[in-house]
């Protein structure tokens, strides 16, 4: 049942591609003189990064929305569309679109999964973390962007990619790199100086999803969670017992919620524990525009500043 909705949901997607490009020459021809680089990343943050890097030279679409979960993703049709025309595709890799395998589907659907295609997957080059829940150990852990310097590494394969399909604007896609990534190593470090401050025993992150493994390796902090990962089930009994029994093991005063998870399993750990939520956290999504974290530079400020706040506060 399931593979039959499945085909008939490819068939009807692909009705919808042909007649979408249907006379379009420009998807033939690619960029045209003067016309923006056509750019689809799978996710917000990814989003942003090729704003910075690629400016006013690409036109930028994100398939999952904020706010949204990448790991599990039902394409729609404009994502089809834009994906099939696109002249650049990013996705981050590392285990993070392979929910039902929905981003490998989308590119055989829009004819990118060849070998010359143009996508280009951003954690090329990061020392992956892997997930240690039973029947997933060996997966790899997406979340390498939560450390500064692996989103340096993101931006340069960024640069490299637009410049890959978009030779023309080679040199602006350096400087807007250059400068882009000078702000975050400056924030790298910062982060790390600030963190250095807190006795060690008091630098504990228990969040409800366990996103922070490279942050808090970047950054010399412990971490817990309810759940490892948003694909497997969340906030079950066990995890909830597993993550109240460390918070007493481990003296833990302060408890972080994403800003993209329901609160209530969370919630749950703060009235067993008698622990508080200090705050709110970033992970798969930036924040909406105009709103706090509305960027990977603004939402990677305020995951250290709210973490080193409350840590500081609550230190014994």
């Amino acid at each position: 049942m399931l593979k039959k909705a499945y085909l008939l949901f490819v068939g009807v997607l692909m009705a919808l591609l042909l007649a979408a490009c249907s006379g379009d020459s420009e998807a033939e021809g690619g960029k045209k003189d003067g016309e923006k680089l056509k750019v689809v990343t799978t996710y917000s943050i990814l989003y942003d990064m090729v704003k910075n890097v690629g400016g006013d030279k690409v036109e930028v679409h994100s398939m999952v929305k904020i706010g949204a979960n990448p790991h599990e993703y039902d394409p729609l049709p404009e994502d089809v569309k834009k994906t099939a025309d696109a002249d650049a595709v990013f996705y981050n890799g590392l285990n993070l679109e392979a929910g039902n395998s929905w981003f490998e589907k989308l590119l055989g659907t829009t004819g990118k999964d060849g070998e010359d295609a143009p996508v280009f997957r951003l954690s090329e080059g990061v020392d992956p973390k892997y997930l240690t829940t039973k029947g997933k150990e060996g997966e790899e852990d997406p979340h390498a962007w939560l450390d500064i310097a692996n989103g340096i590494k993101y931006v340069e394969n960024i640069r490299d990619g637009l410049i890959e399909a978009d030779p023309d604007n080679k040199e602006t896609y350096e400087k807007n790199a250059e400068e882009y990534i000078s702000k975050l190593e400056k924030l790298h470090e910062e982060a790390k100086t600030s963190f250095s401050k807190i006795p060690k025993e008091d630098r504990f992150l228990i969040t409800s999803e366990g996103a922070f493994k490279y942050f808090s390796a970047a950054y010399d902090i412990q971490s817990g969670y309810i759940w490892e990962i948003n694909a497997e089930n969340q906030g079950t009994p066990d995890q909830v017992r597993q993550v109240v029994d460390l918070i007493r093991e481990k003296d833990v005063k302060v408890l972080f919620l994403e800003t993209s998870i329901d609160a209530r399993s969370m919630e749950t750990v703060s009235r067993e524990t008698g622990i508080p939520i200090g705050g709110k956290v970033f992970t798969d999504s930036i924040g909406a525009p105009g709103e706090d974290g509305d960027s990977y530079i603004k939402m990677m400020e305020w995951n250290i500043n709210t973490i080193r706040e409350q840590l500081e506060k609550h230190s014994k």
